[in-house]
């Protein structure tokens, strides 16, 4: 027999609901409230994991960039060797693939003093100032060589505010400099681990307090567009400048990328992935028992149709190819409901920031959405194809039933 009546008679019997009988309805109901749940679970597990990941990671790179070029001599502290870079090499840099921006930075260890209170510090010095203007709440971003950035956390606990000078104090390996600044800004980030450490000034400052001249630096941070290509573009990076000295002759080049600077936070950012394969998995299995629950009852309580259609001369392929259609149809509504309400809530979370989270534990004030369409279109297939393949044996039921049984039962 032709394969189109099957699909009629199926999804006739679907939408009319007269395969089913009234003791059926609920159970049919319930195995479609299971398969919408894990739809929906799925999907805001992964929009959930994938924005933990890609905001904890634009905050630790607003802070250090994703790949920097120090010296090789650098001893994993923020009081790094200076080596001279060449504007034609900062040139060079910015028009690699994937790179964003290419920009100098100082960074030099220090204590922030007020009359009733200290706080160690790193005094960063840059001129790339969009990761801070997109976390500032307060104030203007610095200008004059004087005037700095601290972050709220700092702000409130030395109980500072715009308009404030404040004393520094740098050590260095003979003497103590002292700074006197002026705080035109506040920012927040959320990052607690970083917001109580950074006050960030221009480069001018940071230069003429160390002492170095045009062209020294702590190092070179490089921003990359695509994440994803970090550890190709780090290669890149690595292949034209190792062994290479730099301008004075004395250091040698040095590439690390975010994932080297900060190996516990990736660490645990990396343990979300496992996460998400568990709980993929296991809604897997439960948005696969509540069909395949869903196509049991659907035979069963089809036991009649089914010795009428064998009686006329359908074959058992024939009868199973309409449950199968059938079952197909109740995954195709549990999985436009499941992304309606997956894709809903997390929208909802997205542009609300309904659920806070405790920024010192996990980074970031409230829990963040992404929206990864690889990944959402990646699940809803994975889910029809194992949920269909799933379907396949018990569907063999069918096969089993007879219809002279079917007659003698009745």
């Amino acid at each position: 027999m032709p394969k189109i009546p099957e699909i009629a008679l199926a999804t006739k019997l679907y939408f009319s609901q007269k395969g089913e009988s009234r003791h059926a309805r609920p159970a049919i109901r319930v195995a479609l409230a299971g398969m919408i749940v894990g739809v929906m679970v799925m999907i805001l597990t992964i929009c959930v994991v994938v924005g933990f990941k890609q905001t904890v990671t634009d905050k630790v790179a607003g802070f250090g960039a994703h790949i920097q070029l120090v010296s090789f001599d650098n001893n994993n502290t923020y009081d790094l060797q200076p080596i001279e870079v060449s504007d034609s090499l900062i040139r060079r840099l910015s028009t690699y693939p994937n790179v964003r921006a290419a920009v100098p930075f100082i960074t030099k260890p220090g204590m922030l003093k007020t009359d009733s209170a200290f706080h160690g510090i790193v005094l960063k010095g840059t001129d790339y100032w969009d990761f801070f203007a997109q976390n500032l709440i307060e104030g203007a971003l610095p200008e004059a060589p004087q005037e700095v950035l601290v972050s709220q956390a700092v702000s409130h606990q030395l109980h500072l505010q715009t308009g404030d000078a404040v004393n520094t104090y740098f050590v260095d390996e003979s003497d103590v400099r002292a700074r006197r600044l002026k705080i035109v800004g506040i920012y927040d980030t959320g990052y607690g681990q970083f917001d109580d450490l950074f006050v960030v000034a221009p480069l001018e400052t940071a230069r003429r307090l160390q002492g170095w001249e045009a062209n020294t630096y702590s190092g070179v941070e490089i921003l990359v567009e695509d994440i994803k290509a970090l550890d190709e573009t780090a290669d890149a990076i690595y292949f034209a400048t190792v062994n290479h000295l730099d301008e004075d002759g004395y250091h040698v080049y040095y590439v690390q990328t975010l994932r080297e600077q900060n190996p516990a936070v990736f660490a645990w950012l990396d343990l979300l992935d496992m996460n998400v394969i568990v709980i993929i998995v296991l809604m897997l299995l439960v948005a696969g028992f509540n069909i395949v629950s869903g196509l049991i009852i659907l035979i069963l309580d089809g036991i009649q149709l089914i010795g009428t259609l064998k009686a006329l001369g359908a074959d058992n392929r024939f009868v199973q190819r309409i449950f199968l259609t059938q079952a197909a149809l109740l995954i195709g509504k549990g999985m436009l409901w499941g992304n309606i309400l997956g894709l809903g809530l997390a929208a909802l979370q997205y542009f609300g920031h309904w659920i806070p989270l405790e920024a010192a534990t996990y980074y970031v004030s409230y829990v963040p959405i992404a929206f990864d369409w690889f990944w959402i279109i990646t699940l809803n297939i994975l889910t029809i194809v194992v949920s269909l393949l799933i379907l396949l044996l018990p569907s063999m039921i069918v096969a089993k039933i007879s219809p002279a049984k079917v007659m003698h039962f009745e």
